[in-house]
């Protein structure tokens, strides 16, 4: 079986833009893959984080990936600090990736330009996921569309040590979901649904309260000639609200536009609202009685266990390669 990764920074809360583009797909693909699931806590403090409460949002998206449907027992979930190695990886492939291609990395540009002092874990994160990936021979690593060059990134790299020192990685592919891989803000659809929005009314919130998240809904911004038709580039608003019924409900765009081409705009909101406010109602629920259980603790310490083993001897295998052992 084909092994895939992929993870989720605990920054901040897991938007409905994250659910579909990543969470749902996690879902879908345990089936599929051994699949590895990791909290990308060491990623997030690359910008200032308060320890109590990224601590606490480590374990809650745990809590939020279980309740959402992913199985503990089709899937590899850990904690990232929790093994030493990603951290020993990443400073061997660090010394083995070029300055250039670090710093046209889209990402580090644009945050780079948000924060006065941005600290040289921003700029060296690539290698960090790199080594994320390397780690564990992943074959396939799902990602949104602007986390893509740091896969590429990451290919590269691999294949310059595989060509230096001899066959040691696997190569990864990316994975990029051809529907609900980007769900946009919904006051402005031209943008990305995120939870660092400026305004959060365009947000949705998995833990939202359910009736703030109707209105947020009801109040999406649309266009003018009132033709429910999926367009992004000249109707983004529709496009969007389509995209997230056809997601949720498993169905085809085609078929989504084909139920709504009579409605008007405001028969679609409703609906759109319905099938979100049931989604997100179940996965409450479920996310309360996991929080309350030991069942958090019990996950992540085996997947400690399992990929420490895994992770240590590809360690020794690259320190050994490059010189580092004894």
């Amino acid at each position: 079986m084909k092994r895939l990764l992929t993870g989720l920074q605990p920054s901040g809360e897991i938007t409905l833009g994250n659910l579909i583009g990543s969470i749902k797909q996690m879902v879908e693909y345990q089936n599929k893959y051994d699949s590895f699931i990791f909290v990308a806590n060491m990623h997030a403090i690359t910008v200032n984080q308060d320890p109590t409460i990224l601590k606490e949002r480590a374990r809650n998206l745990v809590a939020l990936y279980l309740a959402c449907g992913i199985d503990p027992e089709k899937n590899t979930i850990y904690l990232q600090s929790d093994n030493p190695y990603h951290a020993n990886l990443s400073w061997v492939l660090e010394c083995n990736t070029y300055f250039g291609e670090a710093g046209r990395m889209t990402q580090f540009k644009d945050k780079s330009q948000k924060h006065k002092n941005f600290s040289v874990g921003l700029f060296t994160y690539p290698m960090l996921m790199a080594a994320d990936i390397l780690l564990y021979d992943a074959d396939y690593v799902p990602v949104g569309i602007d986390q893509k060059q740091h896969v590429e990134l990451t290919r590269d790299i691999a294949l310059r040590f595989n060509n230096k020192y001899g066959e040691t990685f696997k190569i990864p592919e990316p994975i990029i979901p051809s529907n609900g891989a980007k769900i946009t803000d919904l006051q402005d659809p031209t943008k990305k649904m995120s939870k660092s929005a400026e305004n959060l009314k365009g947000t949705i919130l998995v833990l939202d309260d359910i009736n703030a998240t109707r209105k947020k809904i009801m109040s999406a911004v649309t266009d003018s000639d009132n033709q429910v038709k999926y367009d992004p580039l000249n109707k983004p608003g529709i496009s969007n609200l389509l995209t997230i019924y056809s997601v949720l409900t498993n169905m085809e765009i085609k078929d989504v536009e084909n139920k709504f081409k009579d409605a008007n705009y405001g028969e679609l909101k409703k609906n759109v609202a319905d099938v979100v406010c049931n989604t997100l109602e179940s996965i409450q629920t479920k996310y309360k009685e996991i929080l309350n259980s030991n069942l958090v603790d019990e996950v992540l310490d085996k997947g400690k266990v399992k990929t420490i083993e895994l992770a240590k001897k590809k360690v020794e295998e690259v320190f050994n390669k490059v010189g580092l052992t004894r």
